[in-house]
């Protein structure tokens, strides 16, 4: 099951500060390594960035 990169961005948006990619998959409900795939295609629209390395924000 893949999961919507819009969904990622809205959980890490309730979080309200960086997060890996386990803990938002975790939140849900869902395999880190389809929450990575979204976070890479957010990466491309630019609407994440890596403050510190495996941790991820909104921009």
């Amino acid at each position: 099951m893949s999961v919507e990169p819009e969904s990622v961005l809205e959980a890490m948006k309730e979080i309200g500060k960086p997060i890996r990619p386990g803990e938002v998959a975790k939140k849900l409900g869902v395999e880190s390594k389809d929450v990575s795939k979204a976070i890479q295609k957010l990466k491309k629209e630019g609407k994440v960035h890596s403050p510190k390395r495996c941790y991820w924000a909104p921009t």
